[in-house]
C-alpha cells in the first residue's frame, strides 16, 4: 500500500508539473506572439530580412558565395543557427523575470518556467529555420544533397548551447540586471565572428586561432557540412561544443536551485 501511494503521489506531482509547463507555454503564446501585430509572422520575417539583405549585399561584391551557388542558402545556413543560440540564451534567461508573478503560486516552480520557455521558443526557432531553408531551396530551384544527420546534430548542439547559456543567464539576469545589457552587446555582433559571412578556412590564421574557441563557429560549420557535400570542416569539435553547453547549464541550474527564492524576492 505504501509503494502504491508513493507511486500515485509521484504521478500526481509529475502531472501537476506538466500542467504548469503547459499553462506557462500557452500564456507566452498569447502574450508574446498573440498580442503583437503579425505575431509569429515577425519571428519568420526578421531573420529572413537579414538573410536577404546580407545575400544581396554580398552578391554585389562577389560572383558566387564561398560554397554552392546560392547566396541566400549560404547566409541562411549560418545565420539561422546563430539565431537558435541567441534566441534561446535570451528567452530562457528571462524565464523567471517573465513569469515572476506566477512563481509565487505554490503549484508553479522556477523549473516549470524555464522548461516552458525553452520548449516553446525551441519549437518556434526550429520551425522558422525549416521554413526559411525550405523556402530558399524552392525559390532558387536548388537540389541539395542533404546530410540529415549532420543537420540534426548542428541544430541539436545549437539548441543545447542556447539552453545552457540561458540557464546561466537566468541567474545572472536577476542577480546582476546590467548583465542583460552586456549580453545584448555580446550577442549582437556574434554573426560576424561565427562563420556566417566568411568561412573559417578563409579567415587569417591569427583569427582562426582565436575564433576557434567560439562554440557557435563550430555549429555553423557543422550545419554547412550537412548542406554542402563537398565541404568538410576539419576544425569542428562536437565535444568542445557539448562542454560549452553543459558547463553553463549545470552551473546555472545549481545557482538557481540554491538562490531562486532570494532572487524571487529581490
Amino acid at each position: 500500500m505504501v509503494e502504491i501511494s508513493e507511486t500515485s503521489r509521484s504521478e500526481s506531482v509529475a502531472l501537476a508539473a506538466l500542467r504548469s509547463v503547459a499553462a506557462l507555454a500557452l500564456r507566452e503564446m498569447g502574450t508574446r506572439y498573440g498580442r503583437r501585430p503579425g505575431g509569429y509572422v515577425w519571428a519568420l520575417l526578421q531573420p529572413l530580412g537579414v538573410i536577404v539583405v546580407l545575400a544581396f549585399a554580398f552578391s554585389l561584391l562577389a560572383r558566387s558565395p564561398a560554397l554552392g551557388t546560392s547566396f541566400l542558402l549560404f547566409k541562411a545556413t549560418g545565420l539561422l543557427v546563430v539565431q537558435v543560440v541567441t534566441t534561446l540564451s535570451h528567452t530562457v534567461g528571462q524565464s523567471m523575470l517573465y513569469s515572476r508573478a506566477l512563481l509565487f503560486y505554490p503549484g508553479v516552480s522556477w523549473v516549470d518556467a524555464v522548461i516552458a520557455r525553452f520548449l516553446l521558443n525551441t519549437l518556434v526557432v526550429w520551425v522558422v529555420t525549416a521554413l526559411i531553408l525550405a523556402g530558399i531551396i524552392v525559390h532558387d530551384g536548388l537540389a541539395p544533397v542533404l546530410d540529415w544527420g549532420r543537420i540534426a546534430l548542428a541544430m541539436g548542439l545549437a539548441t543545447a548551447l542556447g539552453f545552457g547559456l540561458g540557464c546561466l543567464n537566468c541567474f545572472l539576469f536577476q542577480r546582476f540586471p546590467v548583465w542583460q545589457n552586456i549580453w545584448g552587446m555580446i550577442t549582437t555582433p556574434l554573426f560576424l565572428i561565427s562563420g556566417v559571412i566568411f568561412l573559417y578556412e578563409d579567415m587569417p590564421l591569427m583569427a582562426q586561432e582565436v575564433l576557434w574557441f567560439n562554440p557557435v563557429l563550430h555549429v555553423t560549420g557543422l550545419m554547412r557540412d550537412g548542406f554542402y557535400p563537398g565541404y568538410a570542416p576539419g576544425y569542428v569539435s562536437v565535444g568542445f561544443v557539448a562542454v560549452c553547453a553543459l558547463v553553463p547549464m549545470v552551473l546555472g541550474l545549481m545557482l538557481m536551485r540554491q538562490y531562486h527564492r532570494d532572487l524571487l524576492h529581490r
